[in-house]
């Protein structure tokens, strides 16, 4: 059994919005990450995510970033099974589309075949198609669709 997952939704505007809206720690902030975002998303960078709605700051380690078509990066798994901690890698594509709009697809992958493992790579799954949903809202109508949606 290999845990990974793949997501992805339509944006109705071109790839350079939608790709900047993710790799700008400013715009991330206003949609997704709810404690705010430090550091732009390039490659060797090393930012901080912060979510109130869920506890903790998480380093994210990004690997690669190839502008407006792919960010990879890593961070903890977030497995609570007990064992030592571990990464899981994400990947998104921004994938231009006639009409000015654009195709983006999170990949993510890496958790341990445990119960434990599983029951987060769910979570994640979930976690970053609400991610989806909030970028296309916050991109084709500057609204924070996460905004309460957890508290």
């Amino acid at each position: 059994m290999d845990l990974k997952f793949k997501v992805a939704a339509h944006i109705s505007k071109p790839v350079a919005e939608v790709f900047e809206a993710v790799a700008n720690p400013e715009q991330l902030s206003a949609y997704f990450t709810t404690g705010g975002a430090q550091g732009r998303l390039e490659t060797g960078a090393t930012v901080m995510w912060d979510f109130h709605d869920f506890p903790g700051v998480f380093p994210v380690e990004v690997t690669e970033v190839i502008p407006n078509e792919k960010i990879s990066i890593l961070w903890e798994a977030g497995d609570t099974s007990g064992e030592a901690g571990y990464k899981v890698a994400a990947t998104m594509t921004f994938e231009p589309l006639e009409g000015n709009r654009t195709l983006v697809t999170i990949s993510e992958g890496g958790w341990r075949e445990t119960e434990a493992g599983l029951k987060t790579s769910y979570g994640n799954c979930s976690g970053w198609t609400q991610m989806l949903c909030a970028l296309k809202m916050w991109v084709e109508h500057g609204i924070n669709l996460r905004e309460g949606f957890y508290k």
